[in-house]
């Protein structure tokens, strides 16, 4: 085997500089998955995919007429583990689903580092180029695109009479709130209602904290801004 290969030496210098600039994106936004995580994901997707284009290098005791390259199952079983990756930087918090761009870009990286195994250099470069593109444009769709905010509005009551769905909805109302669907939650000591609620302000919130921090049946108040 030729170490200076420019065949194994070019892909796995490709796969590593496409994952570090995608990582350092996510590195920078403190996702859950950042810089090394993406090289990781990126590098073993090209060594992978250089096992099985090159696999008649390693398989030197096998007679080349029965070796059946197929690259495409190695990239479909890399793919399906990259799945169980990304489902591990996906949780939920409240109603919010968090971590799903992250997921996505592993994906992707993954899917890169596949193109840079198997040679495919042109489609690999502008893959990273097309990626890092769409993840830095998140601040100026944000600014410029129309928008409907939310958050969810957790208020923990003290059990007992009087303590229902419309006391909460009655405290919200009080600030020109009008929340969602409620959920409710009970424990033996407390009742919990839950909502949507849109064009949340600061100012809604300071005065609702003050209000609910005024009545001496509510244990506790939770206001958590919906992810973009």
């Amino acid at each position: 085997m030729d170490w200076l290969d420019p065949h194994i030496l070019w892909p796995i210098f490709g796969s590593v500089v496409a994952g570090a600039v995608i990582g350092f994106e996510r590195e920078y936004r403190s996702s859950p998955a950042g810089f090394r995580t993406h090289i990781l994901v990126s590098l073993s997707s090209a060594l992978l995919m250089l096992a099985a284009v090159h696999q008649i290098r390693w398989l030197t005791d096998t007679p080349h007429e029965i070796i059946r390259i197929d690259p495409v199952r190695m990239a479909h079983g890399i793919l399906t583990g990259i799945g169980f990756l990304g489902a591990g930087v996906i949780f939920r918090q409240g109603f919010n689903i968090r971590g799903l761009t992250t997921a996505a870009s592993l994906w992707i990286t993954s899917s890169l580092g596949i193109l840079f195994g198997v040679g495919f250099y042109a489609l690999a470069v502008i893959g990273t180029v097309a990626t890092v593109a769409v993840l830095a444009a998140v601040g100026l769709t944000e600014s410029r695109l129309p928008q409907r905010s939310f958050v969810d509005v957790v208020v923990r009551f003290r059990r007992g009479a009087g303590v229902g769905i419309e006391r909460y909805r009655a405290a919200l109302a009080a600030e020109g709130l009008k929340p969602g669907p409620i959920s409710v939650e009970l424990d033996e000591e407390a009742a919990s209602f839950s909502a949507s609620v849109e064009k949340f302000t600061e100012r809604q919130a300071a005065a609702l904290a003050a209000a609910l921090s005024a009545d001496p049946e509510v244990l506790g108040l939770k206001v958590l801004p919906h992810e973009r």
